[in-house]
């Protein structure tokens, strides 16, 4: 049997080399190092990222003149990489068919880019943070208060109206999703839209006053009927599709008696660790399989059969 706690596959845009300088946006930060010749660029052409082609792979960094030649539609100021300033830049996705047939871009879309592993680990994390921040600017540009339209501000982490002084910030969306035991056994399903075999954790969004504990409990009853005491946390994970936070739990079932959802889910089962473990290698007999490294649903499972 393998030993899951060595050579423990990245999980997907959990790594992000910037340092984020937070204190010291001001509304002044982007403007100060936005035409900076050093700075590095950080772009995406509607929701697709364009990696640059480097001697050592791709990567999701361009050089500071690329800006001058595109027409940018929002502007974000990130922070430092190993010294340099990183901006993210949206330009209207009318502009993939340029990239496309520029041989020093690469055009595939973020979910892609991460369950391929296409640029460094640190990169991939800025890509997440770059897309959730660009997609709130371009989905968020009336206040939501009085309907008038909204600036940006903060460097790009506000947005301001100036008709009635509301100031509206980047959401995170809290994604409860769940490891659940029984005894040996690990809970998981599947939905129609996954692909043919694989088998997930349970998840759902956190609601209005709840805590998570209280989220994994809920959503467990509700799509597989299981009661669910003891919830404990165990890892995190960004996910910027449009902009959530998977906040990764374990817990313990009270019984194994199971009342599916079919409405939601297309099946739920209990399996043993020794089927999880050949889901997890892709070498079950009956080509089930767990969602790969790129998702947290993949890490919980691991490290459950690590301990």
């Amino acid at each position: 049997m393998t030993d899951f706690t060595k050579g423990h596959p990245p999980m997907g845009f959990a790594t992000n080399g910037l340092m984020r300088h937070t204190s010291e946006r001001g509304d002044d930060a982007l403007a100060r190092h936005r035409h900076d010749p050093q700075a590095r660029i950080v772009l995406f052409a509607g929701d697709i990222p364009i990696l640059r082609h480097t001697e050592s792979g791709l990567s999701a960094l361009h050089p500071a003149a690329i800006r001058g030649a595109l027409p940018v539609a929002e502007e974000v100021y990130l922070g430092t990489l190993d010294g340099s300033h990183v901006l993210a830049l949206l330009t209207a996705a009318d502009q993939l068919e340029a990239f496309e047939r520029d041989g020093t871009c690469f055009v595939l879309d973020l979910r892609s880019v991460a369950t391929q592993g296409l640029v460094p680990e640190r990169e991939a994390g800025m890509l997440a943070e770059a897309k959730s921040l660009l997609s709130w600017h371009a989905r968020h540009r009336f206040c939501a208060n009085c309907g008038a339209p909204t600036r940006a501000s903060a460097s790009g982490f506000r947005r301001d109206c100036d008709a009635c002084g509301t100031q509206h910030f980047p959401r995170t969306d809290p994604v409860a999703i769940m490891l659940i035991t029984h005894g040996e056994r690990i809970l998981l399903g599947r939905q129609a839209r996954f692909p043919a075999g694989n088998y997930s954790c349970l998840a759902g969004f956190v609601e209005p006053g709840e805590t998570v504990e209280d989220a994994v409990r809920r959503e467990t009853f509700e799509e597989a009927g299981v009661r669910v005491g003891e919830v404990r946390y165990m890892l995190s994970q960004p996910w910027p599709f449009p902009s959530s936070l998977m906040i990764g739990c374990h817990g313990i079932a009270a019984d194994d008696s199971l009342d599916i959802d079919y409405e939601e889910m297309e099946d739920v089962r209990w399996f043993s660790r020794d089927d999880v473990a050949l889901m997890l290698e892709d070498r079950h007999p009956d080509n089930l399989r767990t969602p790969p490294p790129v998702a947290i649903a993949h890490h919980l499972v691991r490290l459950y059969l690590a301990r």
